[in-house]
């Protein structure tokens, strides 16, 4: 079931939101040559807490941290560890979520780490073209494979594919809520979009094949083909008008 959000409501997502996307912002100024996946995390973690929130990822299903750190390949859900360490030339995709008197915030970018190759520019950017290629059909009246359909042929018309077997995702004071949100698929279809319904989308895309595979931790998400993957999320309020974005 699809749970359609009040005002105060949406305020407390929205105050779960701002302190997400400040981090996600503040990320540009740490994440350099030299530093490890755990850094990120600290980092991440100290700031949710200094605001008052929770970390909403930690021991989500037994996830072990606060943040999902990935590293070129990686499309999701990396655990940070001491022993990675972020080298100039890489990508390094970030998700945050954050709990504010129960509800949750969800975002994530992709970052340079130090000078990248132009091929990684383009994926970080198309990436980031492909939200908001989805957030122009977020209005009401539209059907929710509009949004994904958006995403999917932007990503394709520029080289790139988009994940399949992992989606976007309502939110609110559940982490994962109805309805799933996949970035591919054939436009007019699915439930309406109406006010009030909150969306985590995220476009995860990547370089060579759409497959992936899970590794051994149970967690990490990596590309079938050992090509680079991007990643960019934001929370989503449909009104009745423009879409309300609780993470920029």
């Amino acid at each position: 079931m699809i749970v359609i959000k009040s005002q105060e409501e949406i305020e407390l997502m929205s105050q779960a939101g701002a302190i997400t996307a400040q981090i996600l912002e503040d990320l540009y100024k740490v994440i350099e040559p030299g530093i490890s996946t755990k850094d990120i995390d600290e980092f991440v973690e100290e700031n949710i807490l200094n605001n008052n929130m929770i970390p909403a990822f930690k021991g989500y299903n037994g996830f072990p941290a606060s943040t999902c750190v990935s590293i070129n390949q990686e499309v999701v859900h990396g655990i940070p560890t001491k022993k990675r360490i972020l080298r100039k030339g890489d990508i390094v995709s970030v998700d945050v979520g954050t709990i504010y008197k129960g509800y949750y915030s969800d975002a994530a970018r992709t970052y340079p780490v130090g000078e990248v190759d132009e091929s990684a520019q383009k994926l970080i950017r198309t990436t980031m073209e492909c939200f908001y290629k989805g957030l122009e059909f977020c209005r009401p009246g539209y059907r929710l494979s509009d949004v994904s359909h958006a995403i999917q042929k932007h990503a394709e018309e520029n080289g790139f594919s988009v994940v399949r077997d992992f989606v976007g995702h309502g939110i609110g004071t559940s982490m994962h809520e109805a309805p799933q949100v996949p970035n591919y698929g054939v436009p007019g279809r699915g439930p309406r979009l109406v006010p009030g319904m909150a969306l985590a989308i995220e476009p995860m895309v990547n370089e060579g094949t759409y497959q992936v595979e899970v590794l051994e931790d149970n967690w990490t998400v990596v590309t079938k083909d050992g090509k680079r993957s991007a990643h960019y999320e934001n929370t989503v309020v449909i009104t009745e008008s423009e879409p309300m974005l609780l993470t920029v």
